[in-house]
């Protein structure tokens, strides 16, 4: 009887951490329904989720690389920097859109390769040659602009950043593409970690890169892929946003590395490698996006947010740093 009842304790403390996050996003919503009237209204919610879509598939990325045992903080300046290839790409040398997207797709998955072969064979840690990527990124991108925005691009672009899969007249709002394609990318995301060898060998490289390596798994390999998939996510997140901004922004992706890592994080991705799920990361994502929204609804200085945003991100790591503490006793 005794045994029953630890075995009923474990399960429901289990069953409390794996959906912590979801929740975390309920409760989230009812706080702010109750404090902003503007809140639950239908174009409101689609607005969130069309803000959040392009850090939400970046988060892909990184659930990838921090499963793997990296970490990569370039995501945002390969933003900017795919973004403006896309744009310039377009605009100055008359390159057909779908050809840009290619070539912008093809520089962020060069860029993830860098940073891969970089981590993964020389040694260097990921911090480090992430934080190189970041600054060559960025400052490629303000040579090619001269810091100066990319305009003047064509219409036919706009539907991926601003247009709609369905939109209804009587509730003034539809379903964004942004947030398609990132559902999309979380199911594409999700059978490939979840039901092919490669995502099953990211969690052994990442839990216990020895005995992967011992096992047969060719680690470094595997690290460096995840790599390049976290650079062509960023670059598909820079397309959206040069559509929905109708413009190439030098400064764009500014900051979104934490925001994506945060998601992450909070979404259950230990920092330490071999932990996480996509489902978690998704939720991450919207809740971030969540209380993005609802700060700025109820007017919170944009300073007080960062504040926030740190502090939430700090609680996370600390909950993650606690929890492998306790498994490692056990």
């Amino acid at each position: 009887m005794e045994m029953q009842a630890k075995e009923s304790g474990a399960r429901i403390r289990r069953a409390l951490g794996e959906y912590m996050i979801i929740y975390a996003v309920i409760i989230l919503i009812a706080v702010l329904s109750i404090t902003s009237r503007s809140f639950l209204s239908v174009n409101n919610l689609m607005n969130v989720m069309r803000q959040t879509s392009m850090i939400a598939i970046i988060a892909v990325g990184i659930y990838f690389i921090m499963v793997g045992g990296g970490i990569d903080i370039s995501v945002g300046s390969l933003v900017g920097l795919t973004g403006i290839v896309f744009s310039a790409g377009i605009v100055t040398l008359g390159w057909n859109p779908l050809l840009a997207a290619l070539i912008a797709l093809l520089i962020g998955g060069a860029a993830g390769a860098i940073t891969g072969f970089t981590a993964s064979y020389i040694g260097i840690p990921s911090f480090i040659a992430t934080l190189g990527m970041m600054s060559v990124a960025r400052g490629l991108t303000y040579v090619i602009t001269n810091a100066y925005p990319v305009s003047g691009l064509p219409q036919s672009i706009a539907f991926v950043g601003r247009g709609y899969v369905a939109y209804w007249d009587s509730l003034n709002a539809g379903i964004p593409w942004p947030v398609v394609i990132m559902i999309v990318v979380y199911i594409v995301a999700s059978f490939v970690s979840q039901r092919t060898k490669f995502g099953r060998f990211v969690y052994a490289a990442g839990g216990n890169p020895e005995a992967a390596y011992l096992s047969g798994i060719k680690v470094k390999r595997t690290l460096l892929t995840t790599f390049v998939i976290g650079g062509v996510l960023s670059a598909l997140s820079g397309i959206i946003l040069v559509s929905r901004l109708a413009s190439g922004q030098p400064n764009a992706g500014i900051g979104w590395e934490f925001e994506a890592i945060t998601a992450a994080v909070i979404g259950g991705v230990s920092i330490t490698g071999g932990q996480g799920k996509l489902v978690g990361v998704f939720f991450g994502a919207i809740l971030m996006g969540l209380l993005t929204n609802g700060m700025t609804l109820l007017d919170v200085n944009s300073y007080y947010q960062q504040i926030i945003k740190g502090l939430v991100l700090v609680f996370a790591i600390g909950l993650d740093v606690y929890k492998t503490k306790r498994q490692n006793k056990v």
